[in-house]
Parts: C-alpha cells; structure tokens; sequence
C-alpha cells in the first residue's frame, strides 16, 4: 500500500519532489504543473465524499494519475481543511481554493459572494450528503440543563457560527416557535463547546459531528433536532466556473473520485466510519452515528426537492446579513454530474429522482437497530429497539461490553445513541425519542405510557 501511494505521489506531485521547498503557486507556474486547491472541512462529516474520506483513500490522486498517463499532463493537490464552510468562501473569492464542499447556507453565501468576480464566481456542482428533514443541524444544553424546550432558551445566550446551516436552523426554528429575547453569540464550533461547557451559553447549534460529539462525550443533550422543522439540510461541492472552464478534466475527475468515495461510504460504512475517524480525530462511534444505515443520504444527484429547499433558504439568509441576491437555478449545475454519470453507464434522472436512503438497515427503517459489541469488526442489526435493549441485556449479561448502539427517534426517525435517548414504556414496547420533548409529545397523545431513561428501559425490557 505505501508502495502504491508513493507511487501516485510521484506523478500527482512530481516536480516537488525536485523543489521541495516553493509554494504550490509557483510549483505549478513554473513547471506547467496544474494546480489543484481543495478546501473541505474534515470533522464536517456529511462531507466526507468531497474532503476526509476522499482524500484518506487518495481517489482524486487515483484519477488524476489516469489522466497523467494517457496525457502527460502533471497535477499537483492541496488539501486544505477549516472548521466551517466560510474560511473556504473566502479563499474562493480571493482564488485561491478552486473546489470546497461546505453546508447549504454557507454555498449561497458563497455563491452571493463571489458572483460579482468573474475568476472568483462559483456555482454548485454535488451533492456530498443530506437529511430530508433537517436532522443533520441540532441544537444541544448542558447536561444539567432545566431546559426541556427551545422556548426554554428564550432570555439566554446560544452559541452558533453565523451563517452556517446550524445557525440556519437556530433561527428557523425560533421564528417558527415565536421564540425571542435569544442572544446568538457568533463562534466557531470549538470554541462554541467550551462556552457551553463553562457556561458563558445556555446553548449551541451547530451541524454535524458537533451534537452528536457534545452527547457522546456527555457534555451535552440534545434539546432540539433540526428535523422538527421536515425541511431539508444538505452540504455539497462548489467549484470556481473559471477553474471548471480551464480544467473541466480536473472537475471530472474529483466528481468521479467523489462517487468513488460514496460508493465505498455506501457500501462499507462501518469500514469507512473507522476511516474517517482516524483522519479527523472523532470517535468512531460519533462518526457511524451520521454515516452509519439510516444516517445521512450520501447521493450526489441535485434533486429538486434540494434546490427547493436552497431556494427556500434565501429569505432568511437576507434577514441575518448582507446577502446578495443569487440565481439559484442558475447557481445549480449537474451537467458536469450527468456527464461523469453517463461515463460509468449509470442513470443520472433515475438517480436524481430516487428519494430513499442508498444505506438502510435491513427491516422496517422507522423501527431497524442497530448493535455494535466491543470487539467486534461488524455490527448487528435488530428488528426494533424494545429488541435492542433486550439484545444489549443479553450481551451484558455474558459479560460482553456493548460499544455503541443506535435507534431510530420514533417521532422523526432520526438516527440517535440508543444510551443517550429518552424512552418511553407502551404497553410491552418501548419507544426511543432524541429529546425529552419529542418523549413527551408521545406520553401526552398516549395515555397510559409513562417515561424513563435508558437504564430504566433497559432493566424492564424482559
């Protein structure tokens, strides 16, 4: 494996092994070398296809070596990774990354931004991953917290990055709840989890991986998942028109590389969460969480329910700032996409008009569990959580330490830490909910269920 991957180095990267010390730029200048400048958000890990996974297993690289052996024609890759979408819109606007792959309302941003630049001027090209409800932005409380709704953080600080898809749905969220008198503290996510974690906010909405992490680390639960709102989230790949116009070569092959990657996220996702997680420094289990079965949509194809949804975005991304207006239809492009599908023979409007997850667990998707035991390199899936929990009793009961389990929220469906859910007790069934709040919308409706945390559910699943 070395051997191979010093091997594509040799040819994606072929002139800086006799001038190890200039900078891309002028590498490429001066050796005809193109350059090629990627800007991806490694622990944004709906974007993995187009950033930590992609580049982890050298599929760009891969491509472009093709592309140098039957042309000659040197590449030379940089990755370069930031915590959110706008560092890579402004290295965009300044020309200086040519592909990023950020969340929805970070690319408008970067779309509204760098129109007015011709070199600069970007559109959007895939889809990297998406949740048809929202699922993928949430917004967490210390574990402490008396929170038990948003309307709870009404009078409080709420740490969010400004004009990311987590501070997107903040503020959908607290407009369509009527909620006011919430102060939003712009911060990176980092430093958001160390506010939340001393004090200094009640709250932090933020995207993915940093729920999840905050829970599974229980430095926080979850108070709101973004799916109450059942409108698409979704993170994608924008190029500089420029660039795709001097190097449609380069753009095919890093849209072939991504299918690559989704294909190998699809088909091993359990494989590539260990993968991702060793590049970004997030636990697996974290990782797993959103790209397991059930997880996140990995499906390149720009389906119109997701232009829709961009569409629908903009409103609101005026409201919180200076937002140019952008043509969104215009903004969208998948004929690059189509072409890349058509050369593997796969069928592009088929694709772009399928709506279900491409990685399900078998079984009932409203119900399939799933179990990870220690030790082991596969996991189990189990018909329905009031089985899981007796699966995990069984397990535990032979001495055998259960690394992670996952459900589905019975309300939304979003995929969540068995351990960290609320449960509720109907009749001889058991029910998991992401929040309390979603656990007592239940009980309310259901007279006779009761809740109880995990350890209560686990102890009555007989």
């Amino acid at each position: 494996m070395k051997r191979h991957t010093a091997w594509l180095a040799s040819i994606v990267f072929a002139v800086a092994a006799t001038v190890s010390s200039c900078s891309l730029e002028s590498l490429s200048e001066s050796s005809g070398v193109v350059s090629v400048v990627i800007g991806y958000q490694s622990k944004t890990i709906n974007t993995v296809t187009a950033g930590t996974l992609l580049r982890a297993q050298g599929y760009l690289e891969h491509r472009l070596a093709d592309i140098t052996t039957r042309t000659g024609t040197k590449y030379a890759v940089r990755w370069q990774d930031y915590d959110t979408g706008a560092p890579i819109t402004a290295q965009m606007l300044a020309e200086k990354i040519d592909i990023g792959s950020m969340g929805d309302y970070p690319m408008l941003i970067n779309g509204s931004k760098t129109q007015a630049n011709p070199l600069a001027k970007t559109e959007i090209v895939s889809i990297t991953g998406y949740n048809p409800k929202g699922a993928l932005n949430m917004v967490v409380v210390k574990p402490d917290s008396p929170a038990t709704t948003l309307g709870d953080l009404a009078g409080t600080k709420v740490s969010a990055s400004v004009g990311s898809a987590g501070h997107g749905t903040l503020v959908r969220a607290l407009d369509r709840g009527g909620i006011s008198g919430v102060q939003v503290l712009n911060q990176q996510p980092q430093i958001g989890a160390s506010a939340l974690e001393s004090g200094q906010v009640q709250g932090l909405s933020q995207f993915v991986a940093w729920p999840g992490l905050l829970v599974y680390q229980n430095k926080a639960k979850l108070l709101y998942d973004g799916a109450e709102l059942n409108l698409p989230t979704l993170h994608g790949v924008v190029v500089r028109r420029s660039y795709a116009s001097a190097h449609s070569e380069v753009l095919a092959a890093f849209l072939q590389a991504q299918l690559d990657a989704t294909d190998f996220l699809n088909d091993k996702p359990l494989e590539a969460a260990r993968i991702v997680a060793q590049a970004s420094g997030l636990p697996q289990e974290v990782v797993y969480l959103y790209n397991g079965p059930g997880g996140t949509s990995f499906d390149t194809t720009l389906k119109p329910s997701l232009i829709d949804a961009l569409k629908s975005d903009v409103p609101y991304l005026k409201s919180i700032g200076d937002f140019a207006d952008l043509d969104v239809a215009g903004f969208v492009q998948d004929d690059p996409l189509r072409t890349v599908f058509a050369a593997r023979d796969r069928d592009y409007t088929a694709a772009r008009n399928a709506t279900t997850n491409p990685s399900v667990l078998r079984g009932d998707p409203a119900l399939a569990s799933e179990l990870w035991l220690d030790g082991s390199d596969a996991t189990q899936t189990v018909a329905n959580p009031t089985d899981l929990l007796r699966a995990i009793r069984d397990a535990s009961a032979h001495g055998t330490k259960v690394r992670a389990a996952y459900v589905p929220d019975t309300e939304l469906g979003t995929r969540w830490f068995a351990d960290k859910a609320f449960w509720v007790q109907d009749g001889p069934k058991y029910y998991p909910f992401d929040t309390l709040a979603g656990a007592r919308r239940y009980t309310s409706g259901h007279p006779g269920s009761s809740e109880m945390n995990y350890q209560q559910a686990l102890g009555g699943s007989v």
